[in-house]
């Protein structure tokens, strides 16, 4: 059993970089606006935002949000 919870451990911690931030989908529409990010990164500017929507929609998602955390775009 030990081992099954290090290796699920190990595991969880190579799905995402030590700093990613968990972003919370507040009105459950599938993508994240400026403001539900905000939360998360409190020093976000809307040129980031910009970049991070790279399909300039409005709005950020998952896919988008995983890139830019892997680019380190977003930083805790």
């Amino acid at each position: 059993m030990k081992k099954v919870v290090l290796s699920l451990a190990a595991m969880s911690a190579l799905a995402a970089p030590a700093w990613a931030v968990d972003v919370k989908d507040a009105d459950g529409n599938g993508s994240y606006s400026m403001e539900e990010l905000k939360v998360a990164y409190p020093d976000l500017t809307e040129e980031i935002f910009k970049k991070v929507d790279t399909n300039a929609d409005g709005s950020v998602s998952a896919e988008e949000l995983k890139a830019a955390q892997d680019a380190g775009t977003l930083k805790a």
